[in-house]
């Protein structure tokens, strides 16, 4: 009987510490995340993924982590298959374009951008983004005038860039 009562107590204490719900795995990563435990929160997205993968959230919040190990490929990756379920997830979209801005693949990071902005026309930091991609890519004009909206939109660090890049 106290055999069988301490197999229970066993079974039921495993089931609490490793069967964890979607919804766990995903705050777990998010708590990790917060924590700058980047290795962590991408084993958390990912368990959850496995049982979701119409997640949308995780894949994203799983390629900020990868983006935050410099893992930029990975959090293409990530952030593309958030695009794939809403084609309309304008931080993915955005955050795709950084990443690939961080790999220096300029013209992918500018159609990201141009993405972002056709769903939200006031998004600063895509303004001067793809103004830093087109100068980089010898696209003056164009990135001065992005520069220029983004000083419309309020940051004022895109007056710097136009005194750095378009006088």
């Amino acid at each position: 009987m106290k055999i069988t009562f301490l197999a229970i107590l066993t079974f039921i204490a495993f089931i609490n510490c490793y069967c964890q719900t979607v919804e766990e795995y995903f705050n777990s990563g998010s708590a990790k995340s917060d924590l700058q435990d980047y290795y962590g929160a991408i084993s958390d997205f990912s368990k959850e993924i496995e049982h979701n993968q119409k997640d949308k959230e995780s894949y994203y919040n799983r390629g900020n982590a990868k983006y935050n190990l410099a893992n930029y490929s990975g959090a293409i990756s990530d952030f593309t298959n958030a695009i794939s379920i809403d084609p309309n997830y304008e931080m993915a979209i955005y955050n795709r374009g950084v990443s690939k801005d961080k790999l220096k693949d300029y013209k992918g990071a500018i159609i990201d951008y141009s993405m972002a902005i056709k769903i939200n026309p006031k998004k600063i930091e895509a303004y001067f983004n793809r103004g830093l991609a087109e100068i980089y890519l010898g696209q003056k004009e164009s990135g001065c005038i992005d520069f220029s909206k983004a000083g419309e939109l309020g940051d004022v660090n895109a007056y710097e860039m136009i005194k750095k890049y378009c006088n």
